[in-house]
């Protein structure tokens, strides 16, 4: 029997084509952008059944989602918000990943209360991208709002709760924006995490990135960081460029 979401006010479902994965979304609360897309691309997470894979800020669950399609690890995502849990919650449900995918509604702060310290091979996180200053001007929708102001967890908390997480060994996945590159590179240091690959994302061609894709390794070996190919988003015309259209759509 098909699941049926019960869709609530506002909501839609849309799919991320190349993974035939379905999400919920709605304006009003929260809908995932080319950020989420691209950071489960850019990611390689372990492959193996018994690994265990975190999503931190997972949102209405996208990243998590997609990343189903490249590994057999269990995925627990990890989300504050009660509304975005329950939209999450129905899209794993919708694509019957139950058995692979779960989520907890808590704050990252608590997290180690339900998560062993040390003992998560791969983090993917796509956090608030900007810092809580009290000159910042919010959006009022309080659910935007908490999604792209750091409210209840700052950058450095997130780094920090990263590390106690992972495993000696274990990569983390992050995307954020270039701005603030500099203060990422000095908090991973502090927390015992090695940047190993970064991807800039460009929107066009001549134009400043906007998106930064980095790996890190816990107690990697230092040295060694790549900068791999950049990502262009649009061509002039405003249309996908190929690779963007190969990872929403699966068009080679």
């Amino acid at each position: 029997m098909k699941f049926d979401p019960q869709l609530k006010s506002g909501e839609r479902v849309d799919e991320l084509y190349a993974n035939n994965i379905k999400i919920i979304q709605s304006a009003d609360v929260f809908s995932f952008s080319l950020d989420a897309v691209l950071l489960a691309d850019f990611a390689q997470p372990i492959l193996k059944q018994k690994a265990k894979i975190i999503d931190l800020c997972s949102g209405n669950g996208a990243v998590g989602l997609f990343l189903t399609k490249k590994t057999k690890a269990h995925i627990t995502q990890v989300e504050v918000q009660t509304r975005l849990v329950d939209m999450a919650r129905r899209s794993i449900e919708l694509n019957d990943l139950n058995e692979q995918v779960s989520v907890l509604n808590m704050d990252l702060k608590d997290i180690l209360q339900e998560i062993k310290k040390d003992s998560v091979d791969t983090i993917t996180c796509n956090p608030p991208y900007f810092a809580d200053q009290p000159s910042s001007k919010k959006n009022p929708n309080p659910y935007l709002a908490l999604a792209r102001h750091e409210s209840t967890a700052s950058l450095a908390n997130i780094i920090v709760i990263i590390s106690a997480l992972l495993k000696m060994g274990g990569k983390m996945y992050m995307v954020h924006r270039p701005d603030r590159l500099q203060e990422i590179f000095s908090l991973l240091e502090k927390n015992r995490l090695v940047p190993k690959r970064i991807r800039l994302v460009y929107p066009k061609k001549g134009r400043e990135a906007n998106m930064v894709l980095i790996e890190a390794i816990k107690d990697g070996r230092p040295g060694g960081l790549r900068f791999v190919s950049p990502v262009v988003v649009y061509d002039e015309q405003d249309q996908y460029l190929p690779e963007v259209r190969r990872i929403l759509y699966g068009e080679e």
